[in-house]
């Protein structure tokens, strides 16, 4: 795989914060595509007390090199004070599908 990929998974607090956000990453081609999966339920820890909350989970497919602008980009536009964003590599894939996300994020 010549360039490296990542997926980068984040919580949203509904749908229409996930569609914003979506939108903005793939229409500035930090994203290829962003997967919204609705019906979330959240159990954390946060200031020191268990919290449970509805929420939406992103699956943005990206590439490395333009982590840092999606994670810039997501915590814009994202209510929490902390959102959470993580990258997780991609070890492997269909090599049309990784071509076509280097041409969508170039």
């Amino acid at each position: 795989m010549p360039e490296e990929m990542i997926m980068v998974v984040s919580n949203m607090p509904n749908t229409e914060v996930a569609q914003k956000i979506a939108r903005d990453l793939v229409e500035k081609q930090l994203a290829a595509c962003v997967n919204i999966l609705p019906g979330v339920h959240s159990i954390y820890r946060w200031q020191g007390a268990v919290e449970e909350a509805s929420e939406v989970t992103v699956l943005i497919k990206t590439r490395r090199i333009r982590y840092a602008l999606v994670e810039a980009a997501i915590q814009a536009l994202h209510p929490y004070e902390v959102p959470e964003i993580l990258a997780l590599p991609i070890s492997g894939g269909l090599p049309a599908y990784l071509n076509w996300m280097v041409e969508c994020t170039s």
